[in-house]
């Protein structure tokens, strides 16, 4: 017997919990510089609640082939990524309206 999801009363496949937290993020992506001169870009406003930081940082520094790592429910991606991260988030379910590049 399947479990159901304690939020939204469906069974855990048919869940659609994450793909509703996807819509109504309000996300905002920058750059940084932090030590020697390194650029970092930064991805904050995920909630991490219903979606998973690690799985979704692991899929970007896959797709951008570059390092990265979460860090105080941010994350943060060695390089200036501005603009591939929206085409990479648009594509894993975020909906392109509302990321904002800064």
């Amino acid at each position: 017997m399947s479990e159901v999801c304690q939020t939204c009363g469906l069974p855990k496949e048919l869940c659609v919990c994450e793909s509703i937290a996807k819509e109504s993020q309000k996300i905002k992506v920058y750059t940084v510089e932090k030590k020697f001169g390194k650029i970092y870009t930064i991805i904050e406003g995920i909630g991490d609640k219903q979606i998973s930081l690690k799985e979704l940082t692991k899929k970007l520094k896959s797709k951008l082939a570059c390092g990265g790592t979460v860090n105080n429910g941010n994350v943060e991606l060695q390089g200036n990524h501005k603009h591939k991260v929206m085409n990479v988030l648009a594509e894993v379910g975020f909906s392109p309206e509302t990321i904002e590049i800064r």
